[in-house]
């Protein structure tokens, strides 16, 4: 049973979610927040294995409430899931960034919601290969400039060539064909990469392909 917790300000969009959530046969709704305090404390004591946030709340923002969240070791099992109300919120890189998972659109199609929660507790990507080259190029090219990555040293020759290909919003069977390998053996160069640059998980690895420099912003492949 997959266990999400909803953190939104809007007690009629919790509502929304919860119907369609809990008329899942896999899914229970275990708690609702309603600001970024409240979430904190309710994840530090549920333990969810999603969180849908808000980024908009009231108290304690849903970016802030994820950096805390993410920055806590004895939640390393929770993902959170940022919900915004614009496709191109400013927000939504820094979110990423900030240890999401990912983002949906707040108006986002039920079954893409089903999907989305599922994926993301399976360690899949939350995003589309087109949302992603799309968003992540528009907003990596109003970060920051490429910081040194140390941790880049550690990967092998293909490990980086794995990396940029996630960074440009590659599926694992895409990258497969790219470089002509089975699927398996692309999950398994993804997987270690992550585990040797500590990325939390693949959204991470995308902001990391792109604030070390690996990928160019508005590369798409």
């Amino acid at each position: 049973m997959i266990r999400v917790l909803l953190a939104d300000d809007q007690s009629l969009v919790r509502a929304g979610f919860r119907a369609l959530l809990d008329a899942q046969p896999d899914i229970e709704v275990v708690d609702e927040a309603a600001d970024g305090e409240e979430a904190v404390s309710r994840v530090r004591e549920l333990r969810p294995d999603v969180v849908l946030m808000d980024i908009r709340m009231p108290r304690l923002d849903g970016l802030a409430a994820t950096r805390t969240i993410t920055g806590d070791h004895r939640l390393d099992g929770v993902k959170v899931v940022v919900l915004t109300t614009f496709e191109l919120d400013e927000y939504v890189f820094e979110a990423v960034r900030s240890g999401a998972s990912g983002f949906l659109v707040k108006d986002t199609e039920p079954d893409e919601l089903l999907r989305a929660v599922r994926a993301v507790v399976a360690g899949d990507a939350l995003l589309s290969p087109g949302v992603t080259r799309r968003l992540i190029a528009e907003f990596a090219s109003r970060s920051k400039a490429p910081a040194d990555a140390p941790g880049l040293a550690g990967l092998t020759e293909r490990e980086r060539e794995v990396m940029a290909l996630v960074g440009i919003g590659l599926s694992n069977d895409e990258i497969a064909r790219r470089l002509v390998v089975s699927p398996l053996t692309a999950k398994t160069h993804v997987s270690r990469t992550m585990v040797k640059l500590g990325a939390r998980d693949r959204a991470q690895l995308v902001v990391l392909a792109y604030e070390s420099g690996l990928v160019r912003p508005g590369w798409l492949g």
